[in-house]
């Protein structure tokens, strides 16, 4: 394969916007790895008053400090295990609000060949819009539930259930009667999202998923492509950020662009096709919309 040239990689004088409108503009695909910063960019925070003001009693008893840390927690019995997670599955995906960037990303990416690769198990890409055939949810769904020792690979939907849950819950508690168990080995079910042990269950619509990400691939290995991650740490970089970078140094086409407030170190064999933007991904979409919008105009009136 031959390298392919990008034209944004000889441009400093752009604005972080700028930058990253150009290589939208200059990728004919666009692979999006997207992680806990973005939906921290638009409020959805693990921490602070979105996680005090809703778990006052269980922070009192035990005294956490963000929603990771109880979200691992060993809790004493399933009642009080299942009266946190069902109002962490209200806050995080029944009740999450649209969020603005998720808007955004989603105008920007009109007409483009693209797809999505997520961390996230929240609603936010279904309630903004997005296409679900070009979203890959690898890291699970918090509205699903999966058997936790894995007899069957099917998952189920829990939003009907953690309503119920949240009306009858008392003192920290859930009725027994609530408490769900797997209907063909009759183990206790769990969140279907990826443990410490990186497994999960993955039933047909996840394979499906799957094979439409994997899909995108191969179907733009030869073409020019934008590796574009938003807010991906390193809670779990093996699922976006490591592919990314590794995807990149075997791909002479590939861009690799990094939004993210933190300076994390980069493999010196990428170093030459590599962005980062150290910037707030809500203000940075919303610059990139304005920035295209007066491209629009400016060409509009050379034209008239």
């Amino acid at each position: 394969m031959n390298e392919i040239s990008w034209n944004v990689l000889n441009n400093n004088n752009l604005t972080a916007a700028g930058r990253l409108s150009m290589a939208l503009d200059e990728a004919d695909a666009v692979l999006i790895g997207v992680g806990a910063g973005m939906a921290a960019a638009d409020g959805f925070t693990y921490a602070g008053p979105r996680f005090t003001e809703s778990f006052p009693d269980f922070i009192e008893k035990y005294c956490w400090l963000d929603m990771f840390q109880a979200s691992v927690f060993d809790f004493e019995t399933l009642n009080e295990e299942w009266a946190f997670f069902s109002r962490f599955v209200d806050l995080n995906y029944m009740s999450q609000p649209l969020g603005e960037s998720y808007v955004r990303l989603n105008e920007l990416l009109e007409g483009k060949n693209y797809h999505i690769i997520t961390s996230n198990a929240d609603n936010a890409f279904e309630i903004a819009g997005f296409n679900p055939d070009r979203v890959f949810d690898v890291q699970g769904k918090y509205n699903l539930l999966q058997c936790s020792q894995g007899c069957t690979q099917k998952r189920y939907n829990n939003e009907a259930l953690m309503k119920k849950m949240i009306e009858q819950q008392n003192s920290m508690r859930v009725p027994d009667d609530l408490i769900p168990y797997c209907g063909e080995c009759g183990a206790p079910m769990e969140l279907n999202r990826r443990n410490h042990t990186d497994w999960m269950v993955e039933d047909e619509k996840f394979c499906l998923d799957q094979k439409l990400f994997n899909n995108f691939l191969d179907e733009n290995i030869n073409k020019k492509i934008l590796l574009l991650e938003l807010g991906c740490g390193y809670m779990a970089p093996q699922v976006i950020k490591h592919p990314f970078q590794k995807m990149t140094e075997n791909r002479s086409n590939a861009l690799y662009m990094t939004v993210n407030l933190k300076d994390y170190s980069m493999p010196h064999e990428i170093r030459d096709r590599l962005v980062w933007l150290q910037e707030d991904i809500k203000k940075l979409l919303s610059d990139v919309e304005k920035e295209q919008q007066f491209t629009k105009m400016k060409t509009y009136e050379t034209e008239h």
